[in-house]
């Protein structure tokens, strides 16, 4: 995702799904949640299942059972079809920006936007194992949008308590590195500041600590920059951060951002600073 002033920047769902939106001809975006599936009433534990006693065993304990995280995979995969929504001008809380924008791509034609959302499907699958309820702000990989402002707003309306934008960046070829964006307070998230920068701290050190990918070495300070321009930070009523998880740009990191290994090891880490930070709430 590139930096301030770029130009870039179902109806049924199965048991187990994102949530999502799109932007197309059938009217506004629309949101679905997802959670892990109900018990089925009149069901019956098999025999094996039980102790001496005719007891049903309790399970493993969900550590986030009863939270609610909200995912925001940046861009959408057809937003270049459609220049001319996806250019509009939408108040972010401080300054006008796009839409959208078609985010940017690794040397060998692996879009962001589909990064994005391959790494918030498996955080909300690890998400919903966890016990979580997860919105998603987008179903799919082959829609226009929504807006920035309509993804703050999905989000907002779900009253997660934590959300997290997921990004890769467009930076030089020679850098290389995660930054975690942090929100500055503008009104309305003055609320959540704290709280998003404590967030920050444990994606920062989950990603240390759980993949082979380093703090950025040409972005932010220490792997964290705080950004004042973004309206999905600006907008945000719950603790929230936006993170670039390397640099689509570079050689180096593009290998490790492109393989389904690598989107695994970085969805089990953003779960695991997830659980850390409610977990501490």
């Amino acid at each position: 995702m590139p930096r301030r002033g770029s130009a870039y920047f179902l109806g049924l769902c199965i048991l187990i799904s994102g949530c999502g939106t799109f932007h197309g001809p059938g009217g506004p975006p629309r949101a679905i949640s997802a959670s892990a599936s109900p018990a089925v009433p009149g069901s019956k534990t098999p025999a094996s299942q039980r102790d001496g006693s005719g007891a049903v065993p309790s399970g493993p304990a969900k550590p986030l059972a009863g939270k609610t995280v909200g995912i925001d995979p940046g861009h959408n995969g057809r937003n270049e079809d459609d220049p001319s929504y996806i250019n509009h001008m939408i108040w972010n809380g401080r300054e006008e920006e796009t839409c959208d924008t078609t985010g940017t791509e690794s040397d060998d034609g692996y879009t962001e936007a589909a990064f994005n959302f391959n790494v918030a499907r498996l955080l909300r699958d690890d998400l919903l194992r966890a016990g979580a309820r997860v919105i998603l702000t987008r179903n799919s990989n082959d829609g226009v949008g929504p807006c920035v402002t309509r993804r703050a707003q999905i989000l907002n309306r779900a009253d997660p308590d934590v959300a997290i934008a997921i990004h890769a960046d467009g930076g030089p070829a020679w850098g290389r590195g995660f930054t975690v964006l942090e929100p500055v307070a503008d009104g309305p998230n003055d609320k959540i500041i704290k709280s998003s920068v404590r967030f920050g701290g444990d994606v920062r050190s989950a990603l240390l600590a759980g993949t082979q990918m380093p703090e950025s070495d040409y972005y932010g300070d220490h792997g964290v920059i705080f950004r004042d321009d973004l309206a999905g930070l600006n907008l945000a009523s719950e603790p929230k951060i936006l993170i670039e998880c390397g640099n689509m740009r570079n050689a180096t990191d593009a290998r490790l951002l492109t393989t389904t290994r690598f989107q695994r090891r970085l969805a089990a880490a953003l779960t695991a600073a997830i659980v850390a930070f409610l977990g501490g709430r």
